[in-house]
This record gives structure tokens, C-alpha cells and sequence, in this order.
């Protein structure tokens, strides 16, 4: 039995192969229709000064969050080089001079007046 040849279960009777799945690249071809489609006429201002809250209102959540997660991200970083380097991974914030910096300087010797 073929895909064509399928048997509806409520009749018994073999099912008419259908167009889409003959021509499976048609399927979307079709005219698109829009969920929101545009509007013809001018809306009110009412209808303008509430959606231009609405937008305005998810922009400054979508920018919170930005910022939230970029916050987060750099501190989860530095925690994540704190762990691997087993001390501050910012060199200019360390507490203790360069070891590199003190091998240099007991190379040479003090003078002394």
C-alpha cells in the first residue's frame, strides 16, 4: 500500500491523494495574509497615545533586561575567573605586587648612600 493508497478509518474507503502532497512546494506559495494587517485610515489619538505607551512600556522592559542579563553575565565571567585563576582575575585590582615585578627588582642590587 502506497501513501497515496491510505484508508480513511470512518469509511473504509481509500482517501483521494490530496494536491499538497503532490506538490509539496506549493503548499506555501499561496496568497500570505498578515495576523496584523495595516491599518487603512489614520486611528485615533486615543488609540495612538495607548499604543505608543504599550511601546514604549516593552521597550523599557526589553532594555532592563539587557542590561539585567549583560550584569549578570560580567559578574558570572568574573566569578568563573576567580574560580580558574584561584585569585582576582583583574590585574590592576590586585591586592599583592606582580610576582614577575619582585623576581625583577631583587636582581638588582639595593644602593645605598
Amino acid at each position: 500500500m502506497s501513501k497515496n493508497d491510505e484508508i480513511n478509518p470512518k469509511t473504509k474507503t481509500p482517501l483521494q491523494p490530496s494536491s499538497s502532497a503532490d506538490h509539496g512546494s506549493t503548499k506555501f506559495s499561496g496568497h500570505k495574509s498578515h495576523i496584523n494587517p495595516a491599518e487603512t485610515a489614520i486611528p485615533d489619538s486615543a488609540t495612538l497615545r495607548d499604543q505608543w505607551k504599550y511601546a514604549t512600556r516593552q521597550y523599557g522592559k526589553w532594555y532592563s533586561h539587557a542590561w539585567g542579563t549583560a550584569i549578570l553575565a560580567g559578574a558570572a565571567f568574573f566569578a568563573l575567573g576567580w574560580f580558574i585563576k584561584g585569585e582576582n582575575p583583574i590585574p590592576s585590582f590586585n591586592s599583592k605586587p606582580n610576582s614577575s615585578h619582585d623576581a625583577h627588582n631583587k636582581d638588582k642590587p639595593t644602593q645605598s648612600k
